[in-house]
């Protein structure tokens, strides 16, 4: 035994005023966004054959632009990045056989019809600072953001991660959250998350200065023409709340045309055959 007297433990109150006041409780919450994501999205042949004709393309990029939400205005200020808008048959159709699965991992239910999209390219010194989709979407409660990558391997490029931030609910109001997640830039892979998260593309270097070591990106904003479809578990689904923090970075008044000359196009229907769906659960005997 212990040559050590036992003393019963003195129970003792701790209040707030006893801690500094960056460890006090915080009656803020912070949702994150949902986020989904897909290797080997088109395969490497037609990844390969993409990510030829961006760079084959070169001249007809243009500098990526920027919505002001207040004064409409068009800049380049918190983005360095070049663009040019596309559309391609293969890879709406892709999206429209990955969209069921994807709006039953991400719990959305809105009807989605068009898709708007831009080849983007970043090189030394791109970025894109936090921001929503807003200004890409009329309905931004609904609608969903897709980020597909692609390059060279090996890679020509460093940084150009994709950082998703979670959403801070104060003061009425919302704004990004300190936490985020990362997500790197593998070729071939695709991202969606809804367009209504705050995100960003951080700083990317590409020491060759190459056009064809560049970070690529197919960005493709997914919308629909009406509201989303009400569900037993809507009081907990956090698309609302994702858009309600949203509408500070939205347009005062509709834009009739999209500010990096991208036009809309409508999404095909998914085709049975190839229509991707969440594997059987395996049964334990």
């Amino acid at each position: 035994m212990s040559g050590y007297a036992m003393e019963s433990a003195t129970p003792a109150e701790i209040g707030i005023q006893a801690l500094p006041p960056s460890d006090r409780w915080s009656t803020a919450p912070v949702v994150p966004a949902p986020v989904c994501r897909f290797e080997n999205f088109l395969g490497a042949e037609r990844a390969g054959i993409l990510l030829s004709y961006a760079i084959s393309r070169e001249a007809d990029f243009n500098a990526g632009t920027v919505l002001d939400p207040l004064s409409g205005q068009v800049s380049h200020k918190g983005r360095s990045s070049l663009v040019l808008p596309v559309t391609s048959s293969v890879f709406s159709a892709h999206l429209a056989d990955c969209l069921p699965l994807v709006q039953e991992v991400l719990g959305h239910r809105a009807a989605l019809t068009q898709t708007l999209t831009v080849l983007t390219s970043h090189g030394e010194g791109g970025h894109y600072g936090i921001h929503t989709d807003a200004s890409r979407v009329r309905d931004v409660g609904t609608a969903l953001s897709a980020v597909y990558y692609l390059h060279r391997e090996p890679r020509g490029f460093g940084g150009g991660q994709l950082r998703l931030y979670d959403t801070l609910l104060a003061d009425g109001g919302a704004r990004p959250a300190e936490s985020y997640r990362t997500i790197e830039p593998e070729r071939d892979t695709i991202v969606f998350f809804p367009a209504g998260a705050f995100h960003e593309v951080v700083p990317s270097t590409c020491p060759s200065g190459h056009f064809a070591d560049h970070r690529f990106t197919l960005t493709t904003w997914i919308s629909g023409a009406g509201p989303a479809a009400a569900g037993p578990d809507d009081t907990f689904r956090i698309w609302p709340w994702l858009a309600h923090a949203a509408e500070r970075t939205r347009p005062l008044a509709d834009v009739e045309h999209d500010h990096d000359g991208a036009s809309p196009i409508a999404l095909p229907a998914a085709d049975p055959a190839t229509r991707l769906t969440l594997p059987e659960p395996r049964r334990t005997s």
